[in-house]
């Protein structure tokens, strides 16, 4: 399991990179290394899929993303920064949070139904 939580760490780093990679590719080899790095993105998303559920993989890798893409935009491409995009990501972590939790409560309340049976 914890293998598949490596594979949604590294989903959302390369949504990063890929994302950067629209914002300063110029040339036409620029865009077939973003390619490249879309392909391997997708390659650790479904690899995330297989033992994780896909709502919590994809709730972390475009909430990882929105975050990652919206402090990007602050940092490196002299983005604004507002109290108000401060609440809304913090309400998407919490949103997050609130999905792997309810996972776990829904793997818990299988599991022992199993035991009972």
């Amino acid at each position: 399991m914890s293998r598949s939580w490596l594979y949604v760490g590294l989903t959302s780093l390369f949504e990063l990179f890929w994302v950067f990679g629209f914002n300063v590719a110029n040339a036409w080899w620029h865009w077939g290394i973003i390619l490249g790095i879309l392909v391997i993105d997708f390659y650790f998303l479904s690899k995330a899929c297989e033992q994780l559920p896909t709502g919590t993989v994809y709730a972390i890798f475009a909430g990882a993303g929105t975050i990652g893409t919206t402090l990007m935009d602050i940092f490196i491409f002299d983005g604004e920064f507002s109290l108000v995009k401060a609440l809304f990501m913090v309400i998407l972590v919490v949103g997050v949070i609130g999905l792997k939790l309810a996972d776990n409560s829904t793997e818990d309340d299988n599991m022992g139904e199993g035991v009972q049976g």
